[in-house]
Order: C-alpha cells, then sequence, then structure tokens
C-alpha cells in the first residue's frame, strides 16, 4: 500500500517525539549514581538496570523484526529484557545484582538498539514508504506505543527513585513547595448534575488510544457531589490522627489484612521524626507540605472516604466531573478545546513533585472542580475491565487484558511526572488497591 505525505509526515513527527521521550527516560537514569544502578528502590520492581535494557528490548521486540525485518543481534538481551513486573501475587522478585549483565553490556546493548532502529526507521521515511500491515498494524500505532510505553516507564522510574535513598542519586535542586498557594485551600463539594458522558474512544476517529480505550460508549450518570479539590495532606492527616489506622470498620477485610501483615501505619511518602510529619521529595525531605495532594494506595483512599462518610467516585462520575458541562455538552479537557499547557496544571514532567491543590485555578472545569490533571492520580471505585467492543492490540495481546481480573482499579487524571499526550479523555491508568508507591492521591464524592 503506497504512503500518503500525510502518513510521512505523521511518521516524521512521530519520530521527533520518539527522540523526546527517550530524552524523558535518560533524564530518570542520568539521576542515579552510577554505582547504585543495580540496587532495587521498590520491593515489588526490578532492579534499575532492567529498565535500562527494557525500554531498548520493548522497541526492538515491537518494531525490529515485524516492521524492518531486521535481525536479531542480541537474542538472549531481547527476552532477558522484555517483561517487567506486575506487583499483584507471585511474591517479590529475589534475583541478585549478579544475575544481570555487566553495565557496560547493558549500555552497549541499548546503545546498538537505538542504532540498528533509527537507521531502519530514518530509511523508510527518507524514500517515503509506508509501513503497513493490513492484517494487523500501521507504523504510525507502533510508534505511538512505543512512545507512550517509554513515556510510562519514565513515571515508572521517578516513582521507583522517589523510594532510593538521597545519597545515591545526583541532587537537582527542586522547583516546587517554595511557591505557596495564592489563598489557603478551602475544602468543599460541588454539586454536579446528572447527564451522560462518553468513556473510551471510537476506533475510527483517528486518534491513538490503547486497546482500552475502545471502544467508546455512553452512560448516564446520575447527580452527585464531589470534592472540588484532591484530599489533602492536612485532610488526610486528621484521618491518621483521628486513628483512621487502626480502627478496622473503615478497612476491608483483604485491605485489613495487608496493612497489617506489612505493618502499614501512614503513607508511604510520609516520614515521622519525633512529633513532625516530613514528605519525602526526590531530593530531599520536607516538612509536610499540608495543602498538596496525598499520595496513597486505593485501600488507604477508601479507608478514609469511609471514615468521612463518602465514597470515591466512579469511573464515569470522575469523567462527568471533569469533562461534563451542565449543558450537556462533553469538553476535551477540563477546561475547554486548548492544547494542555503549564498553566492548566501540574503535569508533563515540569516538576519533580507536588503542588498545592488550588495552584492552577486555569485548569478547572465546567463545574468548577480543580486539580483534575497533573499533580497526582485519582483512584475510583471501578474496577479495571474492558469497554464494550474491546480487542486486544494484536502485537500486545496483553497489555490490558492480563489486568482484567477484579484485582486493579481505574485511576484518571495525571501526576506531574505525566506526559501531555496522556492527558486525553479516555486515558486509562490502573494498580491494584495495595501498591502505595504510584503519585496517586484522590478525591470523595456524595450520592
Amino acid at each position: 500500500m503506497l504512503a500518503t505525505q500525510n502518513d510521512v509526515s505523521v511518521q516524521q513527527e512521530l519520530r521527533v517525539r520518539l527522540l523526546d521521550a527517550r530524552k524523558r527516560s535518560n533524564e530518570i537514569f542520568d539521576l542515579v549514581k552510577p554505582d547504585f544502578l543495580y540496587e532495587r528502590p521498590i520491593p515489588e520492581r526490578h532492579r534499575i538496570v532492567f529498565y535500562i535494557g527494557h525500554l531498548e528490548a520493548f522497541d526492538w521486540n515491537l518494531l525490529g523484526e515485524r516492521v524492518f525485518g531486521l535481525k536479531n543481534f542480541a537474542p538472549t538481551l531481547d527476552r532477558l529484557f522484555a517483561f517487567g513486573i506486575d506487583p499483584v501475587g507471585g511474591g517479590l522478585p529475589d534475583d541478585r545484582p549478579a544475575d544481570w549483565p555487566a553495565l557496560k553490556q547493558v549500555f552497549e546493548y541499548a546503545r546498538k538498539t537505538r542504532e540498528v532502529l533509527d537507521g531502519a526507521l530514518d530509511k523508510a521515511l527518507l524514500g517515503g514508504a509506508s509501513m503497513l500491515d493490513a492484517a494487523e498494524f500501521h507504523l504510525n500505532t507502533l510508534l505511538n506505543v512505543a512512545i507512550e510505553h517509554r513515556l510510562m516507564h519514565a513515571e515508572t522510574l521517578a516513582y521507583m527513585l522517589h523510594q532510593l535513598p538521597f545519597d545515591q542519586k545526583l541532587p537537582v535542586p527542586p522547583r516546587n513547595f517554595a511557591v505557596p498557594p495564592i489563598v489557603a485551600v478551602k475544602s468543599e463539594m460541588l454539586e454536579i448534575a446528572a447527564g451522560q458522558v462518553t468513556l473510551g474512544q471510537q476506533r475510527d476517529h483517528g486518534t491513538f488510544g490503547w486497546d482500552n480505550e475502545y471502544e467508546a460508549i455512553t452512560v448516564d450518570v446520575p447527580a452527585f457531589s464531589i470534592d472540588r479539590y484532591k484530599i489533602t495532606n492536612r485532610e488526610y492527616l486528621e484521618f491518621l490522627r483521628a486513628g483512621g489506622y487502626e480502627t478496622r470498620e473503615f478497612w476491608r477485610d483483604d485491605d485489613w489484612n495487608w496493612k497489617t501483615e506489612h505493618d502499614i501505619s501512614h503513607p508511604i511518602f510520609w516520614k515521622r521524626v519525633g512529633n513532625e510529619w516530613l514528605y519525602r521529595g526526590m531530593f530531599r525531605e520536607v516538612p509536610l507540605p499540608l495543602d498538596a495532594p496525598v499520595y496513597v494506595s486505593h485501600a488507604e483512599a477508601s479507608a478514609y472516604a469511609r471514615w468521612a462518610g463518602k465514597d470515591l467516585p466512579t469511573e464515569a462520575e470522575w469523567q462527568r466531573a471533569a469533562h461534563g458541562d451542565p449543558r450537556g455538552t462533553e469538553r476535551a479537557y477540563p477546561w475547554g478545546g486548548a492544547s494542555p499547557a503549564s498553566i492548566h496544571g501540574n503535569f508533563d514532567f515540569h516538576n519533580w513533585d507536588p503542588t498545592p491543590v488550588n495552584a492552577s485555578p486555569a485548569g478547572e472545569s465546567a463545574f468548577g472542580v480543580a486539580d483534575l490533571f497533573g499533580n497526582g492520580w485519582e483512584w475510583t471505585s471501578t474496577a479495571f475491565g474492558p469497554l464494550p467492543g474491546f480487542e486486544p492490540f494484536p502485537f500486545y495481546r496483553g497489555y490490558s487484558a492480563d489486568f482484567f481480573d477484579g484485582k486493579h482499579f481505574v485511576l484518571k487524571g495525571g501526576s506531574a511526572r505525566t506526559a501531555a499526550c496522556m492527558l486525553r479523555r479516555s486515558f486509562r491508568n490502573w494498580f491494584q488497591p495495595h501498591y502505595q508507591y504510584v503519585y496517586a492521591g484522590f478525591r470523595c464524592v456524595c450520592r
């Protein structure tokens, strides 16, 4: 099939975006002192060195033979770095640093993989060739997959490095916390009128989406009220001081057992020193920023909501509050149709840590709900599952389907380390309820 000029133009743009995504992942690895690249900051995850190889192995396994017909030059490493770890089940990894290749070999594998793939891609674009396989995929889709996969890992690596000791990282001056909110955060709930929302997107819409984003459906949402802001550290501290972690009735059975077994007594990003609570930032500990969003697991968010006599929103309710309009229309973004910019929220890698929840009034939705995109993902009560019409990517069949197990919950929005391209209305993130490390907060609803 012959390429159109538009195909080639789009692919050239995607090539530039891929280079930019690599800069983001390089930025993360460059934070770690070389002697500590074999550390495992989070018990449930691979060692840092794995991800240096994984990002390139993923691109190679996606594009190398399938698109360009390239011959594998390091098949053993292609397999070794192919798959990450899901924190649910299977126990914790027990590998040793010596089980992994030498750092020099890993970096050389990454360098050569990029070099060979880039050469093949540039040659194809220079010749104006369209890499189409009518049966399964289009190069545009595969490039988007490679780009967003890398950007997702840039965020995953960021929250991993949040748990790495400070002396194992190269210091970079943080850019937050010095700017106080214009006014103190005033907690309030806003009424959201009944209406319809669109979950997912149409397959023929022309916009990239992961397989779990299709097919679009319309859902009726009854009226409800929702917190204007994410729950702050100040509010969550009240729950903790009220004995929230010691009161059985606020926790589901599985959540209570997890909390007890692992001696969970506060958010993973908090640290108690005497009578003072500190926040573990990326590069230093600071007094707990009371007007910033709290980052907690789904289990902890659910317990807080139960203590407050409220609930977590469903995916559809969150969508209605974020993208709905009292007139019955839907917005591309909470603030309207303009592309995401720094005035709209704390996202797209501008900061390493959260900002006050009222720091971006330009990002409010039509209903006045604030801080919806960026500054922390938001837990919902909706179990991650397929939308009607779901079809797995033929080249990545397990991306979503492996997690349709009732053990993962949908998150919406984004964090400070979420790329702007993933702030689309249909994007769905997901994690299991006992995972504390992600940049995830929440807000509550009343029905």
